[in-house]
């Protein structure tokens, strides 16, 4: 059962077809490449599935967090997250860095987001290790000004370019 067809508003490049569930879209993009989204986000008549790869990185990398201050980041920055309406999928790092991968809407403004993570956190484990991180800096640092960000998921890019090449151009 289709919900629509070729919808040019909502998705442009890809034909969504209703698979049974309010929240799926099955697409196919090429003949040969079909993927199906699990759309778990609606804000108005859009549906959306944004997820990024977020790292953040200590100033002058320095390797200085534990496994402690680790747990207590995930915790800091899940109840950030909570608060801006971001999913957090996963939590990760090392010694110097961390990784997240998050869900968020599309309206939302990643880089004041960022800048009140990094802000919120770095508050808040320099204030909690304080003893600790004046082994690494002298001055309140934690995170470094830069931070790495990608989005993730969804077709290949080589199949998208090579279906919007495919495209038929109007004749006048």
């Amino acid at each position: 059962k289709r919900l629509f067809q070729k919808s040019h508003l909502l998705f442009g490049w890809i034909e969504p077809i209703f698979v049974g569930f309010e929240d799926c879209f099955h697409i196919d993009i090429l003949p040969q490449i079909s993927y199906s989204v699990h759309m778990k986000r609606a804000h108005y008549h859009a549906k959306y599935d944004l997820k990024y790869h977020l790292v953040l990185v200590t100033k002058y990398r320095k390797r200085c967090i534990t496994q402690e201050m680790l747990t207590r980041l995930e915790e800091i920055i899940r109840s950030v997250c909570k608060k801006w309406d971001v999913e957090v999928l996963e939590f990760s790092g090392e010694a110097d860095h961390i990784h997240l991968l998050i869900s968020a809407h599309p309206s939302m403004e990643l880089s004041k987001f960022i800048n009140n993570l990094k802000t919120v956190s770095s508050r808040m484990i320099r204030k909690e290790y304080k003893e600790h991180l004046a082994k690494f800096y002298w001055k309140p640092y934690f995170w470094t000004r830069a931070y790495f960000i990608a989005t993730v998921g969804g077709a290949p890019l080589e199949v998208i370019k090579q279906y919007i090449q495919s495209q038929e151009r109007p004749e006048k």
